[in-house]
């Protein structure tokens, strides 16, 4: 059954000079433009494409990829704003139509935002601010330690609100925030725990002895590779330790300590080096 605001294998069923017709099954014969054809086709053939309406509502075909799909958030730039609502650049010729019903606050010309795609009660691929109403709070499905894919899309009092795997919200406590983290950023992360109401925590990163010794023996390869001797010490930014080595700056120390403890370095005040 052809989806459409996504990715569909469709037959070639008809060639006319603009272009090539597909088949949409119950939807009928969809278009697909001559300038989206590959190289090398021919009538029978399967070919993947997208498929959403044009600007007269008619049902169309391309082999570009948007930058979202329908069930999919993406963090998105404003192109314009009427009466209708705001338009979204998300890599097709039509724009994508945020209306003004679905901001939760009002749009603003040249500004990104957080968006949902879905489609509306017209099968028009329309997007919202409103994540809340499409997505799901409660994680009775997810496990503590799972890793997630993170889309930062907010801000609260206890720390940074984020899309999990484009299908649930959850919330990365500022103590778990070791990194700075901005709106829109895209990240790596784990299920934290999930609450007794059902709510989602994340985090960054795993605890554990076994991450304190992958780290330890990531601070010796480094040392190595530099000659011996590093300028990362425990009195560093936390963001370049991030960079570095993915960890916080809280790890980064006790990693320091254990290797010191072993007398594999030694710390000196601006930089550390092999023992």
């Amino acid at each position: 059954m052809l989806r459409v605001g996504q990715k569909n294998k469709l037959r070639i069923v008809k060639s006319v000079d603009f272009g090539v017709y597909l088949d949409g099954d119950v939807y009928g014969e969809i278009l697909l433009p001559r300038r989206f054809l590959p190289e090398s086709w021919a009538v029978g053939d399967y070919i993947e494409v997208f498929v959403y309406l044009d600007s007269e509502d008619k049902l169309i075909a391309t082999t570009q990829r948007p930058r979202v799909m329908v069930g999919q958030c993406a963090y998105l730039n404003v192109t314009a704003v009427n009466d209708y609502g705001a338009f979204l650049d998300w890599g097709l010729s039509k724009d994508l139509l945020v209306p003004y019903s679905e901001q939760t606050t009002k749009m603003k010309e040249g500004n990104d935002y957080v968006v949902y795609c879905y489609l509306d009660e017209s099968e028009r691929i329309a997007a919202t601010t409103k994540l809340h109403y499409h997505l799901y709070e409660h994680g009775d499905e997810f496990e503590a330690g799972q890793a997630v894919k993170l889309l930062i899309c907010g801000r609260s009092e206890m720390g940074y609100k984020a899309v999990i795997n484009n299908t649930h919200l959850g919330l990365v406590f500022k103590g778990d925030a070791f990194k700075p983290l901005k709106y829109g950023m895209k990240i790596d992360g784990f299920i934290k725990a999930i609450r007794d109401d059902g709510k989602i925590d994340l985090c960054l990163q795993l605890a554990g002895q076994v991450a304190k010794k992958d780290l330890a023996d990531q601070i010796l390869d480094d040392l190595k590779a530099q000659g011996g001797v590093s300028n990362l010490t425990d009195k560093s930014r936390p963001e370049d330790i991030y960079e570095k080595f993915n960890v916080s700056k809280g790890s980064y120390k006790k990693a320091l300590g254990a290797l010191y403890k072993r007398r594999m370095i030694v710390i000196e005040k601006d930089g550390i080096k092999l023992a």
